[in-house]
Protein backbone atom coordinates (compact mmCIF):
# COMPACT_ATOMS: atom_id res chain seq x y z
CA UNK A 1 0.00 0.00 0.00
CA UNK A 2 1.46 3.24 -1.23
CA UNK A 3 0.95 6.23 0.56
CA UNK A 4 -0.34 9.67 -1.12
CA UNK A 5 2.92 12.30 -1.13
CA UNK A 6 0.30 14.94 0.36
CA UNK A 7 -1.08 12.50 2.46
CA UNK A 8 -0.92 13.64 6.42
CA UNK A 9 1.09 11.24 7.57
CA UNK A 10 3.93 11.92 5.20
CA UNK A 11 3.08 16.10 5.89
CA UNK A 12 3.41 15.50 9.66
CA UNK A 13 6.46 13.98 9.05
CA UNK A 14 7.99 16.52 7.22
CA UNK A 15 7.40 18.87 9.57
CA UNK A 16 8.96 17.23 12.33
CA UNK A 17 11.99 16.06 10.33
CA UNK A 18 12.34 19.72 8.91
CA UNK A 19 15.77 21.19 8.99
CA UNK A 20 16.46 24.77 10.32
CA UNK A 21 16.33 26.78 6.71
CA UNK A 22 12.59 24.92 5.78
CA UNK A 23 11.43 25.37 9.89
CA UNK A 24 12.20 29.22 8.90
CA UNK A 25 10.37 29.20 5.99
CA UNK A 26 7.43 27.42 7.57
CA UNK A 27 7.32 30.43 10.63
CA UNK A 28 6.27 32.88 8.21
CA UNK A 29 3.90 35.53 9.63
CA UNK A 30 1.33 37.58 8.02
CA UNK A 31 2.19 41.46 7.71
CA UNK A 32 -0.57 43.93 8.54
CA UNK A 33 -2.11 45.95 6.12
CA UNK A 34 0.49 49.12 6.13
CA UNK A 35 3.21 47.16 5.70
CA UNK A 36 1.83 44.94 3.10
CA UNK A 37 1.53 48.01 0.46
CA UNK A 38 4.92 49.29 2.13
CA UNK A 39 6.88 46.55 0.95
CA UNK A 40 4.17 44.80 -1.40
CA UNK A 41 5.09 41.20 0.70
CA UNK A 42 1.86 39.30 2.02
CA UNK A 43 4.10 37.38 4.77
CA UNK A 44 7.75 37.12 6.13
CA UNK A 45 9.21 35.02 8.11
CA UNK A 46 9.56 36.23 11.82
CA UNK A 47 12.43 37.54 13.62
CA UNK A 48 14.31 38.40 16.83
CA UNK A 49 13.27 41.99 17.39
CA UNK A 50 10.18 42.52 15.50
CA UNK A 51 6.95 43.45 16.97
CA UNK A 52 4.24 41.62 16.52
CA UNK A 53 -0.11 41.98 17.54
CA UNK A 54 -1.66 38.72 19.14
CA UNK A 55 -4.45 38.14 17.14
CA UNK A 56 -6.32 35.21 19.66
CA UNK A 57 -6.17 33.87 23.52
CA UNK A 58 -6.07 35.66 26.44
CA UNK A 59 -3.68 38.48 25.37
CA UNK A 60 -5.40 39.06 21.84
CA UNK A 61 -5.23 42.98 21.12
CA UNK A 62 -1.63 43.33 22.62
CA UNK A 63 1.35 44.40 20.77
CA UNK A 64 4.95 43.32 21.82
CA UNK A 65 8.54 42.45 20.96
CA UNK A 66 9.80 39.10 19.74
CA UNK A 67 12.04 38.26 22.05
CA UNK A 68 12.64 34.40 20.99
CA UNK A 69 12.22 32.38 18.19
CA UNK A 70 11.91 28.72 18.97
CA UNK A 71 12.04 26.65 15.75
CA UNK A 72 12.30 23.23 16.97
CA UNK A 73 8.74 23.89 18.87
CA UNK A 74 7.09 26.42 15.72
CA UNK A 75 7.05 28.78 19.01
CA UNK A 76 7.92 32.34 19.28
CA UNK A 77 8.19 33.92 23.07
CA UNK A 78 6.92 37.94 23.67
CA UNK A 79 8.06 40.54 25.95
CA UNK A 80 5.43 40.65 28.58
CA UNK A 81 3.65 37.93 27.89
CA UNK A 82 3.93 35.75 30.74
CA UNK A 83 1.95 32.73 32.46
CA UNK A 84 2.14 32.17 36.57
CA UNK A 85 3.57 28.71 37.39
CA UNK A 86 2.18 27.23 40.41
CA UNK A 87 4.86 28.43 42.52
CA UNK A 88 3.76 32.19 42.04
CA UNK A 89 6.36 32.33 39.32
CA UNK A 90 6.44 34.34 35.79
CA UNK A 91 7.14 32.10 32.96
CA UNK A 92 7.20 33.28 29.45
CA UNK A 93 4.28 32.25 27.54
CA UNK A 94 5.14 30.58 23.92
CA UNK A 95 2.87 31.50 21.18
CA UNK A 96 1.63 29.79 17.97
CA UNK A 97 3.16 31.51 14.90
CA UNK A 98 -0.30 31.23 13.65
CA UNK A 99 -2.18 34.01 15.95
CA UNK A 100 0.36 36.46 15.16
CA UNK A 101 0.30 39.07 13.18
CA UNK A 102 3.60 41.70 12.15
CA UNK A 103 3.30 44.80 12.63
CA UNK A 104 6.81 46.57 12.87
CA UNK A 105 9.47 45.01 11.37
CA UNK A 106 13.09 44.52 12.45
CA UNK A 107 15.56 45.44 9.51
CA UNK A 108 18.65 45.78 11.27
CA UNK A 109 20.19 43.47 9.37
CA UNK A 110 21.10 44.20 5.87
CA UNK A 111 21.32 40.81 4.33
CA UNK A 112 17.40 40.98 5.33
CA UNK A 113 16.88 44.68 3.72
CA UNK A 114 18.62 43.70 0.70
CA UNK A 115 16.50 40.11 0.63
CA UNK A 116 13.33 42.36 0.93
CA UNK A 117 14.81 44.84 -1.74
CA UNK A 118 14.38 47.96 0.76
CA UNK A 119 16.96 51.34 0.43
CA UNK A 120 18.54 52.29 3.19
CA UNK A 121 16.84 55.63 3.01
CA UNK A 122 13.39 54.21 3.34
CA UNK A 123 14.20 52.49 6.76
CA UNK A 124 13.11 54.88 10.14
CA UNK A 125 15.24 54.66 12.94
CA UNK A 126 13.07 52.69 14.59
CA UNK A 127 13.40 49.81 12.34
CA UNK A 128 16.81 49.50 12.81
CA UNK A 129 16.90 49.45 16.32
CA UNK A 130 18.61 52.48 17.02
CA UNK A 131 17.77 53.24 20.44
CA UNK A 132 20.82 55.45 21.10
CA UNK A 133 19.47 58.31 18.67
CA UNK A 134 16.41 58.05 20.36
CA UNK A 135 17.75 58.57 23.74
CA UNK A 136 20.20 61.66 22.58
CA UNK A 137 17.22 63.21 20.75
CA UNK A 138 15.73 63.25 24.24
CA UNK A 139 17.98 65.75 26.14
CA UNK A 140 18.09 67.89 23.41
CA UNK A 141 14.57 68.53 23.59
CA UNK A 142 15.08 69.21 27.04
CA UNK A 143 17.43 72.29 27.49
CA UNK A 144 14.91 73.04 24.04
CA UNK A 145 12.32 73.67 26.96
CA UNK A 146 14.25 75.65 29.41
CA UNK A 147 15.00 78.61 27.63
CA UNK A 148 11.23 78.90 26.80
CA UNK A 149 11.22 78.83 30.87
CA UNK A 150 13.52 81.34 31.29
CA UNK A 151 11.37 84.46 29.56
CA UNK A 152 8.88 84.41 32.49
CA UNK A 153 11.62 85.33 35.15
CA UNK A 154 12.53 88.17 33.47
CA UNK A 155 8.59 89.43 32.98
CA UNK A 156 8.91 88.50 36.58
CA UNK A 157 11.55 91.20 37.07
CA UNK A 158 9.20 94.07 36.75
CA UNK A 159 6.79 92.30 38.51
CA UNK A 160 8.81 92.15 41.88
CA UNK A 161 7.10 94.87 43.79
CA UNK A 162 4.14 92.69 43.05
CA UNK A 163 5.57 89.98 44.63
CA UNK A 164 6.40 91.49 47.88
CA UNK A 165 3.00 93.14 48.63
CA UNK A 166 1.59 89.88 48.36
CA UNK A 167 1.09 88.09 52.50
CA UNK A 168 3.27 84.99 51.64
CA UNK A 169 6.43 87.36 50.06
CA UNK A 170 5.83 90.03 53.02
CA UNK A 171 5.67 86.75 55.69
CA UNK A 172 8.57 85.51 54.68
CA UNK A 173 10.52 88.99 54.97
CA UNK A 174 9.83 89.91 57.72
CA UNK A 175 11.02 86.22 58.77
CA UNK A 176 13.96 87.23 57.10
CA UNK A 177 14.41 90.30 59.34
CA UNK A 178 13.70 88.90 62.56
CA UNK A 179 10.18 90.98 63.62
CA UNK A 180 7.97 89.14 65.70
CA UNK A 181 6.06 87.35 63.47
CA UNK A 182 8.00 84.07 63.98
CA UNK A 183 7.56 83.84 67.73
CA UNK A 184 4.05 84.27 67.15
CA UNK A 185 3.29 80.85 67.06
CA UNK A 186 5.00 79.69 69.83
CA UNK A 187 2.78 82.71 71.94
CA UNK A 188 -0.12 81.34 70.65
CA UNK A 189 1.20 78.00 71.92
CA UNK A 190 1.65 79.38 75.46
CA UNK A 191 -2.01 80.82 75.89
CA UNK A 192 -3.12 77.65 74.39
CA UNK A 193 -1.12 75.54 77.11
CA UNK A 194 -2.09 78.50 80.22
CA UNK A 195 -5.76 77.83 78.97
CA UNK A 196 -5.51 74.39 79.49
CA UNK A 197 -3.89 74.99 82.69
CA UNK A 198 -6.42 77.37 83.91
CA UNK A 199 -8.89 74.87 83.03
CA UNK A 200 -7.48 72.26 85.34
Amino acid sequence: MSTSPHSPRRQRKALYTADSFERRIRMGVPLSRDLRSRFHRRSLPVRKGDTVRVLSGSFAGREERVARVDRRGYSVTLDNVTLKTADEKMKPLSLGVGHLVITRLNLSDPWRRRSMRVRDEDVTPEERGEKVAEEEEAPEVAPATEPAAAPPPSAEGPAEPVEKSSPADSATAEDDEGNEVAPAKPARRARAKSAKEEEE
